[in-house]
């Protein structure tokens, strides 16, 4: 049985997708699966042991003529695997075009209307609901090729060189770790950098052994500088430090993370670390942290969720800024103190969506 995915982008969205790659390799464990991906995220798939191989998509080349000749070479290379099943999760129309040229014995792609991709298919998968969480639809397409769904796999196995790379280069040991996510593709899903620079103080103050590791791409180096700026005794700014895979053992030592709605929030759910998720415009049933809806903290306005890329209410970005810093704070302690009775009361209360 051989097997090829499209999932090539973006972070949050491939991590969302690999539990269908653990479910099927358990069920078919002889087979080869093969990933297409895109080439800035393929450091996160290759090495893994259920996967026979990562095929790049370098997606500048495809809108270039003068790199053609390269795309067809690559798809005259994905032809020649003759796949069993080609499953589409991304199921836009490159993706479904990919698929269809892919030519495998059966086809398997996502009902999604925006681009047409669908008619690429010979099976389509619906999303139940506008709500139904993005991992819940990926694994709707087990059904339909006999795989079971369960929740009895690892979603992101340990890296060990990664690990061993990140013990090397910052000697974590000492102390305990929060990750702090204060990036995001969106302005309008990033929380103001001075809640994170004032959180940091609060956290400092109440916790004397916790440190915090801010994490991020180069875009977020100079949220990173001013968070860290704050409390540079106890924050290690990692922002356009880290490769993917280190950032993925950097969030499976920490104790947390605080985040936007971004992709490492989705490594966070995968490892099933605690999370506090600062939403503002997007639907967190939809694509929030997956089993952790409930400390998702999101300010209630007419307009939330917009889903849009730009805010236009009269008070811009106040989605967000009315996430208050003492009211994250709040919910951090409670998962870092010890949980007593009237604790988990005052929990329950506390994550309910304003």
């Amino acid at each position: 049985m051989k097997i090829f995915i499209l999932k090539p982008s973006s972070l949050g969205d491939v991590v969302q997708a690999l539990p269908v790659l653990r479910l099927i390799k358990l069920h078919q464990p002889a087979s080869e699966i093969f990933w297409w991906v895109d080439a800035s995220l393929a450091s996160l798939l290759e090495g893994d042991p259920d996967l026979a191989g990562v095929i790049p998509f370098h997606r500048q080349r495809w809108t270039s003529p003068f790199h053609w000749g390269e795309v067809w070479s690559s798809l005259r290379s994905i032809q020649r695997h003759r796949f069993d099943w080609v499953i589409d999760l991304q199921s836009l129309l490159r993706s479904g075009v990919v698929a269809w040229l892919a030519g495998g014995a059966v086809t398997v792609g996502l009902d999604d209307a925006r681009e047409g991709a669908r008619a690429f298919y010979d099976l389509i998968v619906p999303r139940p609901s506008y709500q139904t969480h993005a991992v819940d639809w990926y694994l709707g397409v087990l059904p339909l090729l006999g795989v079971p769904v369960h929740r009895n796999f690892t979603w992101l196995p340990e890296r060990p060189a990664a690990a061993k790379a990140l013990r090397e280069k910052w000697r974590p040991e000492a102390g305990r770790w929060i990750a702090l996510q204060p990036g995001a593709r969106w302005l309008n899903k990033r929380w103001p950098v001075e809640h994170f620079a004032e959180l940091v103080r609060t956290l400092a103050d109440r916790f004397a052994d916790v440190r915090f590791v801010i994490l991020g791409g180069q875009a977020d180096r100079e949220l990173g500088e001013r968070i860290a700026r704050e409390t540079s005794a106890r924050c290690l700014d990692l922002t356009g430090r880290t490769t993917l895979p280190e950032m993925v053992e950097w969030t499976r030592l920490c104790e947390l993370m605080i985040t936007n709605d971004t992709g490492p929030m989705h490594v966070a759910a995968a490892l099933n670390k605690p999370i506090v998720a600062l939403f503002g415009p997007t639907e967190p049933r939809r694509t929030g942290p997956y089993g952790q809806l409930d400390r998702v903290l999101q300010h209630d306005l007419p307009c939330v969720p917009c889903m849009k890329d730009s805010c236009r209410y009269h008070q811009p970005f106040e989605c967000l800024r009315g996430v208050t810093p003492d009211r994250v704070a709040a919910r951090v302690a409670q998962i870092l103190e010890p949980r007593g009775p009237a604790r988990e009361l005052n929990s329950a209360a506390a994550e309910r969506v304003d």
